[in-house]
């Protein structure tokens, strides 16, 4: 069984018509076809997701999957959602169905800029740009600040996607040792003078694919480092507000050291519903200027409709308490998997204990490779994600990621005990 893509060949696809003899007669050179040109370098060195590749193996609906990062669908706040959406287009209908300035809604921006503000980021409307899922906003970004050649500093492990947007933008990829709490401060120095880095992207909070949260000493350290060699940060907060426990840190991008340096991306994927895809980035004004162009040639505007529906839904709706009821399910359902680890995971095994988000990382022993082994696993009918891909620089194969939100805690305790002969098998 195949679950991760192969890098596109840079050779031509069988289907291309081969090479003409010159001997063969000026009649049928000319009846044969060209090659098309070839697909775009940057397209053919980047394969696809390993996460949706594994998704697609694993549709089954007998399989336990704990290899998405998919929100729990049962917990989305349909009535209030759809509410949302026919008041948009009961009370605006005109405005909602057509186009939108780029920079997104005023009144959206407005609601965020004060959510953005209550938890400790005085921020403006002016300061935001809404955009199609926090993805677009990394993938506007990577326009915005690289060139070919540029180096990105990354978390080791980091965000699947995150490599893939500055994979494509032809960036050199470097990861930045990693412990418990994160970067660490001297070699991310090291790396910002000998790499020449442009920026380093981070999720400091219940990280995608470890679930660890960045302290606020080592935030500090962080903005710091890049004060004082120049460097942007680009903040990822997708799970920021899905906390069960612990205090919340605040961003680094409110650290006094970052705040002409750090781009800060937000969500309502993981709170509201990721089908609506509404992001935003919060920028120094030239770089989001910059953002504003590259996203007028992306797509011109993020979805009017969803956007004034998002406004309606956080006027009238209380979208903390939305997230409170989640977050206590979700806690449920991490605890359940945290009990059932240590019978399922071979001896010798280590792993993550998130405070929030949707996320734990686990370390078998070293000799176990859980890119080989997930065939095996998946014949069990449970699936992960393997640890390898994660990395930019060499991977740690014993690792992989599990996902606690999407099952009940009685799905979760059967997954484990599939998973556990599949890892013994």
């Amino acid at each position: 069984m195949t679950v991760a893509a192969e890098s596109p060949s840079a050779s031509a696809p069988a289907s291309v018509p081969a090479a003409v003899p010159a001997s063969a007669p000026a009649a049928v050179r000319a009846s044969v076809p060209a090659a098309v040109p070839p697909l775009a370098s940057r397209v053919r060195s980047i394969g696809g997701s390993p996460v949706r590749d594994i998704l697609a193996v694993t549709a089954r609906p007998e399989v336990i999957n704990f290899a998405g990062g998919l929100p729990a669908p049962e917990l989305f706040d349909r009535e209030g959602v759809a509410a949302a959406f026919r008041y948009a287009l009961e009370e605006a209908p005109a405005q909602a169905l057509q186009y939108a300035t780029t920079e997104g809604e005023p009144i959206l921006r407005e609601r965020l800029a004060a959510r953005t503000t209550a938890r400790g980021l005085l921020t403006t409307a002016d300061d935001l740009l809404v955009t199609t899922g926090s993805q677009q906003a990394l993938s506007l970004l990577a326009t915005a600040l690289l060139d070919p050649g540029d180096t990105v500093l990354v978390e080791a492990p980091c965000y699947l996607a995150a490599l893939q947007v500055f994979g494509l933008a032809g960036a050199r990829i470097v990861a930045v040792p990693c412990d418990a709490d994160g970067p660490d401060p001297e070699a991310l120095a090291d790396l910002v003078v000998g790499e020449r880095a442009k920026l380093l992207y981070t999720v400091p909070t219940f990280q995608n694919p470890t679930g660890r949260t960045v302290p606020a000493e080592r935030r500090a350290a962080v903005a710091a480092v890049a004060a004082r060699h120049g460097l942007w940060i680009v903040e990822d907060d997708p799970y920021g507000e899905l906390r069960y426990e612990g205090e919340r840190v605040p961003w680094i991008a409110a650290h006094p050291d970052a705040r002409d340096r750090t781009v800060l991306l937000g969500s309502f994927s993981k709170v509201m519903a990721p089908g609506i895809r509404l992001g935003w980035l919060r920028a120094p004004a030239e770089l989001r200027r910059a953002c504003v162009v590259a996203k007028q040639a992306a797509d011109l505007h993020t979805p009017t409709v969803n956007q004034l529906a998002a406004a309606r839904y956080l006027a009238a709706f209380d979208l903390d308490a939305h997230v409170a009821r989640v977050a206590a399910v979700y806690r449920e359902r991490r605890d359940a998997m945290l009990a059932g680890l240590a019978e399922a995971l071979p001896a010798g095994s280590v792993w993550t204990r998130p405070e929030g988000g949707m996320f734990l990382w686990a370390r078998l022993p070293e000799s176990y490779d859980t890119t080989e082994l997930l065939p095996r696993v998946v014949a069990q009918d449970v699936a992960y994600v393997p640890g390898a891909p994660f990395y930019a620089g060499e991977p740690d194969r014993s690792t992989l990621r599990l996902c606690f939100v999407t099952q009940t805690p009685q799905e979760i305790g059967e997954g484990l005990r599939r998973l556990g002969r599949g890892l013994t098998g």
